[in-house]
């Protein structure tokens, strides 16, 4: 390391490699949370469940490829439970993936 402060502290590749990691296993952690989210469902908890479920029929988390000109695409399913249409204005929160190697 060098006392210069415009050196950063790690390669920018190392930087984006710890970056998709951590943001894979934050996905992981969502998916599974709300996998116990949904398997508890009875009584009091009841509530919290309508809560969940209102909220997810206002969102969608899928795989997409990126196409010419950096298009992505919401697939027809996720479009129709969303009652997304052409020209609607979405947001949307990109995580790159790579594909697991066997």
């Amino acid at each position: 390391m060098t006392d210069d402060p415009s050196t950063p502290p790690w390669p920018p590749a190392a930087f984006a490699e710890q970056f998709r990691q951590a943001s894979e296993e934050v996905t992981d952690q969502q998916f599974r949370f709300f996998n116990e989210l949904m398997s508890a469902g009875s009584g009091e908890e009841k509530s919290d469940f309508d809560t969940l479920e209102s909220l997810s029929r206002d969102a969608a988390v899928f795989k997409t490829r990126v196409q010419s000109g950096g298009r992505i695409s919401i697939p027809d399913a996720e479009r129709e439970a969303l009652g997304i249409e052409e020209r609607d204005l979405v947001q949307a929160f990109v995580i790159p993936i790579e594909p697991k190697t066997e």
